[in-house]
């Protein structure tokens, strides 16, 4: 499957924010971001006029690298979500936070969706009892998604919980840490996306 091999600290310059996709590393001194506030290249320091346009198209850049997709399958999102009852741009998000490497790490199970779809394609998940091995895979409410027996005791596994003490676990989701398991109580709403998205944007410019 095709996917981003580039520098993740450079996505988060140029979408002019923290994306977190880094982990531990996006919290400490070590931040690109914090240290180069400005997009790569020669021209990152240069004031750009935020046109319309412009500021669409950042929006759907910004929303594909928060959740680590290529165009191909977000649009392909996009379609389904369009196709759905409801507001197209909190379907989309719905649909985006239901993949199962965004519950892997919403559950506190890692410390990137990265590494949670790292996790997912080594078998180390399971949903429902059976091994999983697509991060996209959708969940469903009532879904229980847990660490593989074998997978418990690897060290990924716990420094990702300690890590993840700082974050909440949303309240569409129940973790029990003991058995390193989840639940899935609903798909959640648009108040319970913790995530600086301007969803509408990605409608505008798709709608075009």
């Amino acid at each position: 499957m095709a996917r981003y091999t580039g520098a993740d600290c450079r996505l988060c310059r140029r979408e002019g924010g923290k994306l977190f996709l880094k982990g531990d590393r996006c919290y400490s001194e070590k931040c690109a971001f914090e240290r180069r506030p400005y997009a790569p290249g020669d021209a990152g320091k240069k004031r750009t006029k935020d046109s319309e346009y412009r500021m669409q198209l950042r929006e759907k850049q910004k929303t594909k690298r928060i959740y680590g997709l290529l165009e191909k399958q977000f649009h392909s999102y996009y379609e389904l979500a369009n196709r759905q009852s409801g507001i197209t741009g909190e379907n989309l998000l719905r649909i985006l936070e239901s993949r199962l490497d965004n519950v892997v790490y919403r559950l506190g199970f890692s410390k990137s969706r990265d590494e949670a779809r790292q996790q997912v394609r080594h078998g180390h998940i399971t949903v429902n009892g059976r091994r999983v091995t697509i991060p996209s895979f959708r969940v469903r409410p009532g879904d229980l998604v847990a660490v593989a027996p074998k997978a418990k005791e690897l060290l990924v596994i716990k420094s990702s919980l300690v890590s993840n003490e700082r974050t909440e676990v949303p309240g569409w989701l129940e973790v029990d840490i003991e058995k390193l398991q989840g639940s899935v109580l609903q798909l959640p709403n648009r108040d319970q996306i913790d995530l600086d998205i301007r969803e509408q944007l990605i409608v505008e410019l798709y709608s075009k």
